[in-house]
């Protein structure tokens, strides 16, 4: 496609990012490299207005999706990386792609903004290509889509019953617990055989939540890392090892876990086989997957992250390959 594009970014505050680890910053230097409109918005300032232009039955049908959006200029520059224009109402099934970048908890507001960015998603006039397609999305939550692979994860139990809980600890002994909707290693717990923090911590999760929690077998090779490997379009184009830090059980580099170099094993390229044709299907073109020893633990659809740590190490251009992916779906590719 030769023609620029108009490129839509729904993230958290621009100002706030880290622009040497922040992913969606990688993808809109290159999108901006490439020459492309660039416009940022807040999920509150999406509105969408349905009904008749005059309010009477006979009357013309409108749909509109707008965001108050900023354009938005970007540069490697510490301090000063952003430069944002005055604040207009986008439509935006102007645009060509929208980037669905907001920082999980996928909770009913992030559902919500799935259900009304459906309203434009697609290729051709008036519609934009959403990235990730959004009601995959909403229907793929990274901890629950793992659960369809049964033979390339841990054992596993998500539930709201509390004796299944334990039941499963008897049996493993060794366990995480983790909330299902969570990010960033929030509130995930090491429990081994021996504690007696379990029940009080399962007190306390189900008086605050109505939402079941993910329980997984601890698996001791995640002491040499916790692996992250990025798909485009279900083909993967890199990884990194996250290795959690002294007397910690979670790797996300949120909580202190370090960046290393790492290959691709036998067993990552058949997992990546095993559910690259899924994500193509679903229109998830930016994935990472999480990976310890020879388990898959989440795919991570909703804001994946990892891209510059993988161009650092690899010495490639990740977001490059992610904008080649948008641009053979907008040109009619699978």
């Amino acid at each position: 496609m030769s023609r620029p594009l108009k490129v839509a970014v729904q993230m958290d505050p621009l100002a706030g990012i880290d622009i040497n680890g922040d992913s969606t910053f990688a993808l809109m230097l290159e999108a901006q490299a490439r020459g492309y409109e660039l416009f940022v918005y807040h999920v509150q300032g999406l509105s969408l207005r349905e009904g008749r232009t005059d309010g009477h039955a006979g009357g013309t049908r409108t749909e509109r999706l707008t965001a108050r959006a900023r354009p938005a200029r970007v540069q490697r520059v510490a301090g000063d990386h952003a430069a944002l224009g005055e604040e207009r109402v986008l439509d935006l099934s102007g645009m060509d792609v929208i980037l669905m970048r907001q920082d999980p908890p996928f909770d009913m507001a992030y559902i919500t903004a799935t259900h009304m960015l459906e309203h434009v998603h697609g290729t051709g006039p008036g519609r934009a290509l959403v990235v990730n397609d959004p009601e995959s999305v909403r229907n793929a939550p990274e901890k629950l889509l793992v659960t369809h692979y049964p033979d390339l994860m841990p054992p596993t139990l998500v539930t709201w019953d509390v004796q299944a809980i334990r039941d499963f600890r008897a049996q493993w002994r060794d366990i995480i617990v983790k909330p299902l909707f969570g990010n960033g290693g929030a509130g995930v717990f090491r429990i081994r055989e021996d504690d007696e923090n379990l029940n009080s911590l399962l007190e306390m999760h189900f008086a605050r939540s109505r939402e079941p929690l993910m329980i997984q077998r601890y698996e001791a090779a995640v002491r040499r890392g916790d692996k992250r490997i990025i798909l485009a379009d279900g083909q993967p184009i890199g990884a990194i090892n996250r290795v959690p830090a002294q007397g910690e059980a979670r790797s996300n580099m949120h909580v202190g876990g370090k960046a290393a170099k790492v290959e691709l094993t036998p067993r990552d390229r058949e997992i990546c086989e095993a559910i690259g044709p899924m994500l193509r299907e679903k229109g998830l073109i930016f994935v990472g997957i999480d990976v310890i020893g020879d388990w898959l633990t989440e795919i991570n659809v909703t804001s994946p992250t990892g891209l510059q740590e993988i161009d650092r190490f690899d010495d490639i251009n990740s977001a490059g390959l992610i904008w080649d992916c948008i641009l053979r779906r907008l040109d009619g590719g699978a």
